[in-house]
Parts: C-alpha cells; sequence; structure tokens
C-alpha cells in the first residue's frame, strides 16, 4: 500500500478544468441566485410518484410519509446544491409541452409511470415529450423510472417492467427509424428500498461534466489504499456522485445507504472536543507541521507510518467549526475558522480479529463524503496512512468542486 501524491490532483491535468464548461455540452440557466444551474425536468401522470420522488431524495421524507402528499397543480421548482447545482421542475399531470417550451433548456427529461397503471396513457404521454424534447435538443437524456415496483411480485414486476420497455420502444419505431438511435433510459424503481437513489444516480452522472476527473481521483485512492470499492457520495441525498472502475454491485450501494443514513440521523447527538468552545480547551503549545520531506520519508511505501490511535465516531455534520488552540483573544477574532472533518468507520464480518471488511467514512466537502470498504487488517495496521492518502483525496476534490462553482458564478 502506498500513499497518494499531490501530482495525482485532477487539476494536475494537461488541461486546466477551468478552462471546460460546466457540462459537457449540456444546457444551464442562472437561477435566481446568480448561479448557473442544470435543469432536470420531472414528468409523468396524476399519482404516479414525480414528488414522491423529489421527496424522499432530497427532503428526506420517509416513505411511508408520501401517501399522505397533495397532488402538484402547478410547476414546482426544486433547487438542489450538490456537487453542481440543480433545478428540479417537478410538473403536475396534465402539462402541456407548449407550457414547458422551449424543452431545449432541460438537460435531462424523466418520465415517471406507475408500474400498475394501464399503459396507453402514459406511454402516449411519454412518446408525445419524447418527440418534442428530441426535436428541440437531440442531446437530451432521456430516462423512464418504471415506478412503485413494490407493489408487484418479483415475476410480476419483470414482466410489466419488459412490457413498458417494449410497447415505448415499437411505439417510436412506428413513428420514425431515427429514434432507433436514440439513448432512451429506463429505471426499476421504488422510494422503500434504495433502487431509487441507485437510479436517480446514473441520471446524475451524465450531467456532471468532472466525472472523468473524480472517477480517475477514487481509481488512485483505491489502488493506493488496498481498498476494493469506493464512493463519493452526497450527504444529504445518498445519491452517489462517483464511484470508481469497479462494477457496483448492489448489495455494497446499499450497505453504503444504510450506513450514511445512520450517521445523519445519529451524527448531530455527538460533539468533539476540538469544536466545543475555546474558553472550554487547555491551550496547546503550537507545534510545526512536518516538512513535505519528512512526510514523504514518514509514509513512503517502503516504510510503515507511524502508529495512529483510534478516535471514536465525530460529528457528522460540517457545522461543527474547528479552530486551533488560541494563543491570545486577538488571535482567535482575527484567524477564520476551518471547517471540521469528521469521520467514522463500522466493522464487518469481524468473526475474527483482523479479518473482514471495514466500511469508512470520511467527510470531503460540506455536501460530499467518501465511503470506502477497506480490509479491517489494512486500516488497523495503516490507518495513518489511509487517511493521509483522504487528505491529498480531499484536496483534488475540493479544488474541482471550487472550479465548478466559480464557473457558474457561486463563486
Amino acid at each position: 500500500m502506498t500513499a497518494v501524491r499531490p501530482s495525482y490532483s485532477a487539476t494536475s491535468t494537461s488541461t486546466p478544468i477551468a478552462q471546460r464548461p460546466p457540462l459537457n455540452g449540456h444546457k444551464s440557466s442562472s437561477g435566481g441566485d446568480g448561479i448557473a444551474r442544470t435543469k432536470i425536468l420531472l414528468l409523468g401522470l396524476r399519482r404516479a410518484g414525480k414528488t414522491s420522488i423529489q421527496q424522499v431524495l432530497f427532503n428526506n421524507l420517509p416513505p411511508k410519509q408520501t401517501f399522505y402528499l397533495e397532488t402538484t397543480m402547478r410547476i414546482a421548482k426544486h433547487t438542489i446544491d450538490t456537487v453542481i447545482p440543480l433545478e428540479i421542475w417537478d410538473c403536475p399531470g396534465n402539462i402541456t409541452i407548449d407550457a414547458l417550451a422551449p424543452l431545449s433548456q432541460f438537460s435531462t427529461m424523466i418520465f415517471v409511470i406507475d408500474i400498475r397503471d394501464l399503459y396507453n396513457q402514459p406511454i402516449s404521454k411519454l412518446v408525445e415529450f419524447i418527440e418534442a424534447a428530441y426535436h428541440d435538443n437531440p442531446n437530451i437524456s432521456l430516462e423512464v423510472f418504471v415506478h412503485k415496483a413494490e407493489k408487484l411480485q418479483e415475476d410480476d414486476k419483470i414482466e410489466n417492467f419488459r412490457q413498458i420497455h417494449e410497447r415505448v420502444s415499437d411505439r417510436l419505431l412506428d413513428i420514425s427509424p431515427e429514434y432507433e438511435q436514440m439513448q432512451l433510459n429506463f429505471h426499476l424503481t421504488s422510494v422503500y428500498d434504495h433502487s431509487l437513489h441507485e437510479a436517480f444516480s446514473r441520471v446524475l452522472h451524465k450531467l456532471i461534466g468532472s466525472l472523468p476527473y473524480l472517477e480517475e481521483l477514487l481509481n488512485v485512492f483505491c489502488s493506493n489504499s488496498q481498498s476494493p470499492k469506493a464512493f463519493l457520495f452526497d450527504t444529504r441525498s445518498r445519491l452517489y456522485i462517483a464511484t470508481d472502475a469497479s462494477p457496483v454491485d448492489s448489495a455494497t450501494h446499499n450497505l453504503c445507504c444504510d450506513y450514511l443514513l445512520m450517521l445523519n440521523s445519529f451524527g448531530p447527538l455527538y460533539k468533539s472536543i476540538s469544536a466545543s468552545p475555546p474558553r472550554l480547551r487547555q491551550p496547546v503549545p503550537a507545534t510545526p507541521p512536518p516538512s513535505a520531506s519528512s512526510s514523504a520519508s514518514l509514509l513512503s511505501p517502503s516504510s510503515s507510518p507511524a502508529p495512529v490511535t483510534p478516535t471514536t465516531a465525530t460529528p457528522l455534520h460540517p457545522s461543527y467549526p474547528h479552530t486551533p488552540s488560541p494563543t491570545s483573544p486577538t488571535t482567535l477574532k482575527s484567524k477564520p475558522k476551518d471547517l471540521f472533518y469528521p469521520s467514522a468507520a463500522t466493522s464487518l464480518n469481524s468473526s475474527a480479529p483482523g479479518s473482514g471488511t471495514t466500511l469508512t467514512y470520511h467527510l470531503i466537502t460540506p455536501q460530499l463524503a467518501l465511503l470506502a470498504l477497506l480490509p479491517t487488517s489494512v486500516y488497523e495496521t495503516r490507518r495513518g496512512l489511509v487517511e493521509y492518502n483522504v487528505v491529498y483525496f480531499r484536496e483534488g476534490i475540493q479544488e474541482i468542486s471550487d472550479v465548478e462553482q466559480e464557473v457558474r458564478g457561486g463563486g
């Protein structure tokens, strides 16, 4: 296991990210806050589950409470801040194309179909919007969520999903053969499991222009930390923004989602002594940071890192600031407060000491967190080196986020 070098940072590539557009050819518009936001159009018939999807993903609404949501009567625009700023248009079931024109302003169109619904009416409406959207913007990402999958048994679920897919494809081919080359993606979703998070994550990946840089940083981290799988998650919505090159296993993804949900629920109950008011802390003599050469020699692949004392779980929200111990009241007032980066870990399959897998959490930015699987033996014996790699991974992600924010006008 080796240490991540600063040269692996995404911003050290030959083409500066600042010269690139925020989205690879996707349309974006400036919202009321002056930030260029990527627009997502959320369509479907009445009671198909559009508002439920938005509320469960981005407002942490318990799935059982979606039954009491009111029917959407007018277009509701929701702004979401993640690795890229989003604006989701939740539309009523009777919306027309003219009310949304031009459709070229949207980067993605998501059409929600109730899996138990009679297919003729929703498919006709879907095909109508596909024709209009493809005419206005051939590069638009077209997604179909076959929703409420929990209502059917497994065999019926798969059969209904297949029939919807075939009928939509056949209807489009009857209109024009050119639609055969069009990318139309179908997802089986439910608010009662993590299929919705996985489907929306895949939709989001197509909108992130910096995705190759994020994936490369994750690949380097996994290679140098002996991690079989790592995700970069949006902490609030529990959507994974990027992952490494290895295939995504649903069981691993679900495990990370559940762990993140638990941390979000219980994290605010804990506080760190480093985040407490300065008057409650004893002054600590300042020690100069080690030089780059000394750090490299301590954490080089040929040598073992200094042992690190494990710490308990720390607060999981970036609202707790961390300030170095002040030497005087004047220093305390003048120094800006740095962000406090919490971390946590849990052991999986720990039948024997040192065996099994450990799931780790590290906050990267106020919105993003790194969740990675590590062999327990590596985490216990080389934890200092793992956290050293996380530091450089964090710096790379923060640089990408800062450039994205600057390009979109939020800096």
